[in-house]
């Protein structure tokens, strides 16, 4: 016996044949064409065969013969056809109330988000799940298509008949016997599956009218036979993975030779572990197997199965069928119809076997999305970037240096006329003086400069960033980190500058090309964010890069306008006393040559005491004011350091920072939508 093509396919007639007698030519009104079933039947009636080209011959030799009963035998196939005739279903699909709608949403968000940090191909497998899904819930979710896969000779095409009782796909000795999928359509309404399944109208059939046609529990089957998935023919094996990546259940054959065999372990059941609830498993030729030889095969085949991760549905519990049979002579068969019949009337498959993609694909990007540990970027990273630019950018020197201009503006006003001298002297910086001895303690060669201090400090907060961030989102961060930080170098010169230490040692060109260039680039991009911090903060400077020493201080304040240090509310006292103390000074000498020359009367005492109580007075004047402004003086310095230090900041966080925080924002953003993803996961996944 065999079927004829599904309804409404084009063809509105059986594979091999024309409208029969007493049909109107062309009529397609869903019904059973039963004239290639009418043939088959009395060929299998006269001979007992199933397939013989002979017997076939036979039968269309009698249905000739009885033309003239022909129009009465098609009146009554059609009788018939109408007692067993389902109405078609509808071609749409009822959303599940579960949870896949909103994991395949999450997953549709988490491509979005990160097509821009990870490559197409990892996104592919997502991508065709997504696809797939959406081509499905397009299509009748009150059909369920299973298809039958086997190895050359497992006999599935034989399991394939038993179970649509008719002689639908060819078997034989030949290998190989099934060479393009066949279907088999239970009910009507799945031609838009079958269209998808890429099956031509020649090739889709429906049951010959009997137990199997009209068996409730396989109303909306669609039984697909394929190609043997180990044929040597490469276009068959194609036929194969095409087919079992959009069917939604599939029934491995394996005979008691084959059900080992590697090909079908490795390439088959164990990628497809996962689905293991819209598997079944079934071990034919159970005829072959003497005593209890069938137990033993069948329990070597579920230890094979576990060893694939493949759980077993035993006990109530989730997972896939195992069973044996044979085909050949039915023994079991009843109960795989059974067994299928429950599972097409749950009418959950297509979402299951959806729900699996979705883990099978979440499976698969996990390694791009979930981190070890808890990355991020901490405040003590945070920190210690903000230490590395203000070491930098001088600003430990900057602050000293304004801590040494506070002081030598109060040695200019409350310091004795001679000290100035010798001061004077040594500002001049001639051989011997001390400022060139301590020029020459620090060889230039052996400084960090400034550029490499940049470099560090952003290479550092990078990976303190990346650490246990999958790769492709650590290289989206360190990339962050490193475009932001392409005129940091400069940006901080420009700081340097306006905080009148010139530029930091190493970080650039000369300050007076670069940064009347930089000021136009990167000045204005850093004034909104340190300038506008720091602006207004007057402060001397030390030459940045060495904060070992400083330079001289100018006392410029970050706005580029000149300042100077304060002066107490005291100082014009001080000043007036130290004025009082050389005037005394001057007075007891000139009293005391006036009595050496003799144009005074003689008296020693009294003029030596005034120029004593002068000499002495002014450095005890001088000592007090350096010990009143020692804490001022400080706390100016660590002003100027602050200042500096918070602009320097300032400067590395919008450049660097924000641009870092960024993607670990949008990291922490897919993966929740990850975690949605995964949330409801049917596989443990």
């Amino acid at each position: 016996m065999t079927a004829v093509t599904d309804e409404n396919q084009g063809n509105g007639t059986a594979a091999g044949g024309g409208p029969q007698e007493g049909e109107a030519p062309g009529k397609d009104d869903g019904r059973w064409d039963d004239g290639l079933i009418a043939r088959r039947a009395a060929a299998v009636d006269g001979s007992g065969g199933t397939d013989s080209a002979g017997g076939e011959s036979r039968t269309r030799g009698r249905g000739r013969s009885r033309t003239g009963s022909a129009s009465a035998s098609a009146s009554a196939a059609v009788s018939a056809a109408d007692e067993d005739d389902v109405r078609p279903q509808a071609e749409a699909y009822v959303p599940s109330g579960g949870p896949l709608p909103t994991r395949l949403d999450a997953l549709r968000e988490l491509v979005g988000l990160s097509r821009a940090r990870l490559d197409r191909d990892t996104l592919t497998e997502a991508g065709r799940v997504l696809d797939e899904a959406a081509a499905r819930q397009r299509l009748s979710s009150r059909h369920t298509v299973v298809a039958i896969a086997g190895a050359t000779g497992s006999g599935k095409s034989t399991l394939f008949n038993a179970l649509a009782g008719a002689q639908i796909s060819d078997t034989g000795l030949r290998r190989p016997t099934t060479s393009q999928p066949i279907a088999c359509s239970w009910t009507d309404g799945a031609a838009g599956l079958l269209d998808r399944l890429a099956i031509p109208g020649r090739l889709r059939r429906r049951p010959h009218p009997g137990p199997a046609a009209s068996d409730e529990a396989l109303q909306g089957l669609v039984l697909v036979d394929l190609p043997d998935h180990d044929s040597a023919a490469t276009a068959h094996r194609d036929q194969v993975d095409r087919v079992l990546a959009l069917v939604d259940a599939v029934i491995w054959v394996v005979d008691p030779e084959k059900y080992a065999d590697a090909a079908l372990h490795e390439r088959y059941l164990r990628p497809l572990a996962g689905h293991a609830e819209v598997t079944f498993v079934v071990l034919n030729q159970i005829d072959r197997l003497p005593g209890e030889a069938a137990e033993l095969v069948l329990d070597d085949l579920r230890r094979l199965l576990d060893e694939d991760g493949m759980a077993l549905g035993e006990h109530g519990e989730p997972g896939a069928t195992v069973m044996s049979l044979s085909a050949l002579t039915g023994d079991g068969v009843p109960e795989l119809r059974e067994l299928v019949g429950r599972f097409v009337q749950d009418r959950t498959a297509a979402t299951r076997r959806l729900s699996a993609d979705v883990d099978a694909a979440a499976a698969r990007l996990r390694p791009v999305y979930v981190a070890e540990g808890r990355p991020g970027l901490g405040e003590r990273a945070r920190e210690e970037f903000t230490d590395r630019l203000a070491e930098a950018v001088g600003a430990a020197a900057a602050g000293q240096a304004a801590e040494r201009e506070w002081r030598r503006n109060a040695g200019r006003a409350c310091g004795t006329p001679w000290l100035r001298l010798w001061r004077w002297y040594e500002s001049r910086g001639l051989p011997g003086s001390l400022d060139r001895m301590g020029q020459a303690l620090t060889p230039p060669e052996e400084e960090l400069t400034a550029r490499q201090r940049v470099e560090q400090a952003v290479r550092i907060v990078a990976d303190d960033a990346a650490d246990g961030l999958p790769a492709p989102w650590a290289q989206a961060v360190r990339e962050a980190a490193f475009t932001g930080a392409k005129g940091l170098p400069e940006a901080l010169d420009e700081l340097a500058v306006k905080a009148g230490a010139g530029p930091a040692k190493g970080s650039g060109k000369s300050s007076g090309k670069k940064a009347g260039k930089s000021s136009g680039k990167s000045s204005d991009k850093t004034s909104e964010t340190s300038s506008g911090t720091a602006a207004g903060a007057s402060h001397g400077g030390g030459r940045a890069g060495s904060a070992g020493r400083g330079g001289p201080a100018t006392g410029v304040a970050l706005g580029g306008r000149p300042a100077k240090p304060p002066r107490p509310k005291w100082w014009p006292a001080a000043v007036l006393v130290q004025a009082s103390m050389t005037l005394i000074q001057i007075f007891g000498g000139l009293w005391l040559l006036g009595q050496i020359i003799g144009v005074l009367e003689p008296g020693l005492v009294t003029p030596a005491l005034i120029m004593l109580a002068g000499v002495v007075g002014g450095p005890l004047v001088e000592w007090s004011c350096a010990a009143a402004i020692r804490g001022p003086a400080r706390r100016y310095g660590q002003d100027a350091e602050r200042r500096l230090r918070e602009a320097a900041a300032a400067c590395g966080r919008a450049r660097v920072l924000d641009p870092v925080s960024a993607e670990l924002v949008r990291y922490r953003e897919v993966r929740e939508r990850y975690a949605a993803v995964t949330e409801f996961s049917t596989t443990g996944r």
